[in-house]
């Protein structure tokens, strides 16, 4: 017979668990240290909302806008002829559900974001870093009560990939804070800044549009959260430590990559069979009109997209992407592209001034 641990109800949530290791900091200086983190603090105090109260739910989503702006990983296909002949039904069912996956990962990421914001108020030296990383906890509380509600309006809230869960289990299980904020600050929440501003540019959706307006306002304070306190720490490590964090997020890296070109796919071809799509066929059809589907793909698009595109960016801001890990990326992606194409790699995109400003645009 199953028995209930004291105080809780008989009807227990669906849980996981990953042990955490890391020590409480106390600081009993409660002067600002580190102006930047404090600014970013009051900017943060500044712009708190409430998910079921700022947004407006009255009209639910709009089907044919959601329909008529639907892509997937940024690849346009409402532009291909096989997407407009499809039945509006069917189109709503494919755009549904395979947005249903995308958005359950997106919530999934923003609950390991959350865990990981409430270990780092305890985890972070600084008091202004404890200060800001509380803000940031309540930002994710809110994103993940946001996204629950949109996807219940979609179809129901799917699995978490494996390698998305094997990410944050190591953020969440390391026990040194610094390679916290690398994991979830700098590749985490690049990832979703990056596919945030993706959608929010595609979609025609009113209420998704709105909601991923507020949400990425928030992430690119999180993300801002990283680069200043990391630069602030990283110019005084050893040498030992600066290539421990740089193997961190290239770890990191690797399974977004892996999840983006596996994992992710065929979870998103199960949707599309549960829609009543035959995966093989769709991609035959979009195959043949590839220009018209690589026309509008950034060039920065692709598998490797929110690695090249945003990730490498911040590492190199920070002073984590020297010669010896830029040949381990390099190896990552000629895995995914082949070897002559990786090896002629450009890395020359850079980290935008004004994140918010950045995410917004387009």
């Amino acid at each position: 017979m199953t028995k209930t641990a004291p105080g809780l109800p008989d009807q227990q949530p669906q849980t996981d668990h990953v042990r955490v290791g890391l020590d409480a900091i106390y600081n009993w200086n409660y002067d600002s240290e580190i102006d930047s983190l404090r600014n970013l603090y009051a900017n943060a105090l500044d712009r708190q909302w409430i998910a079921l109260k700022d947004l407006d739910w009255s009209k639910g989503i709009d089907r044919e806008k959601f329909s008529q702006t639907f892509s997937v990983a940024g690849v346009p296909l409402q532009h291909t002829q096989w997407w407009k002949h499809l039945d509006p039904e069917k189109k709503w069912k494919v755009a549904s559900k395979t947005t249903a996956f995308l958005l359950s990962n997106f919530l999934h990421g923003e609950q390991g974001a959350l865990m990981v914001a409430g270990e780092m108020v305890n985890a972070v030296p600084h008091m202004d870093g404890k200060f800001y990383a509380a803000t940031q906890t309540m930002d994710e509380a809110r994103h993940v009560e946001a996204f629950a509600a949109y996807i219940d309006l979609l179809d129901e809230v799917r699995p978490i990939m494996p390698s998305l869960k094997e990410i944050l289990d190591a953020t969440i299980g390391c026990e040194g804070w610094m390679h916290k904020a690398v994991g979830m600050q700098v590749v985490v929440e690049g990832l979703a800044l990056y596919s945030f501003r993706d959608m929010r540019n595609s979609t025609r959706e009113p209420l998704l549009k709105e909601l991923l307006t507020y949400v990425s306002r928030d992430e690119a304070r999180h993300c801002a959260y990283g680069v200043k306190y990391l630069n602030f720490i990283i110019s005084t490590l050893s040498e030992e430590m600066r290539r421990e964090l740089e193997d961190f997020a290239f770890e990191a890296a690797r399974l977004l990559v892996a999840s983006r070109a596996g994992g992710a796919r065929e979870s998103m071809f199960e949707a599309w069979r549960e829609a009543g799509l035959d995966p093989m066929e769709a991609l035959t059809a979009i195959r043949d009109e590839r220009e018209t589907v690589m026309r509008d793909v950034p060039p920065e698009g692709g598998a490797a997209g929110p690695i090249r595109g945003f990730v490498i960016p911040t590492l190199k801001a920070l002073g984590l992407f020297s010669e010896r890990i830029e040949g381990h990326y390099r190896n990552l992606f000629a895995e995914s592209m082949g070897e002559e194409r990786a090896t002629a790699l450009q890395f020359g995109w850079e980290l935008p001034e004004d994140l918010e400003e950045w995410v917004l645009s387009g």
